[in-house]
């Protein structure tokens, strides 16, 4: 049994269980509002059906998990790389993202939402172009979340522009 468990590549696990669990929790406080809030405000025609957020979400924080893998690891076999600066972006923009959550779904700060995904997505480029130059299937893994992030933005600021530009309470952001 131990023999199998030295087989465990423990940093691999690390790397992509962070943003997995780290998203599933997030994704797990938007129920309450999805049900609810969510349905009564207004939303285009191109919304996504709620089911595909969990899988295409998974699949993401996975891939970004994995490369931020390839480029620590690069890191080891190459001590002369800087890879302290690719991987700052990454946590940085990896807090942009769990931040969206409760900013769009717990507080409904839909003008926040958009500052904030907006953030993201230029902090997730940065961060894809980083792990490139570092490893370039890292950079790769990071353009379907781009291209996810890409729509989520168009979509926040359509919600947000399209319910008057007001937060929860009514008031104009």
């Amino acid at each position: 049994m131990s023999s199998l468990l030295s087989l465990i590549n423990r940093p691999l696990v690390v790397a992509i269980s962070i943003p997995v669990i780290t998203g599933i929790a997030s994704g797990l406080t938007t129920k309450t509002s999805v049900n609810g809030w969510y349905k009564t405000i207004r939303r285009p025609s191109w919304t996504p059906p709620n089911w595909m957020f969990a899988p295409v979400w998974t699949f993401l924080y996975a891939s970004m998990g994995y490369a931020s893998y390839l480029v620590w690891k690069t890191g080891q076999l190459h001590p002369s790389l800087n890879i302290s600066f690719p991987l700052r972006l990454y946590a940085t923009q990896l807090t942009l993202n769990l931040a969206w959550t409760p900013l769009f779904f717990g507080i409904h700060n839909l003008g926040a939402a958009t500052v904030d995904v907006a953030a993201l997505w230029g902090t997730l480029v940065a961060t894809g172009w980083e792990f490139y130059k570092i490893e370039p299937l890292a950079g790769y893994l990071f353009a379907p979340y781009a291209a996810w992030v890409s729509y989520a933005s168009a979509l926040t600021a359509w919600i947000w522009w399209n319910n008057g530009g007001k937060d929860v309470a009514g008031k104009k952001e």
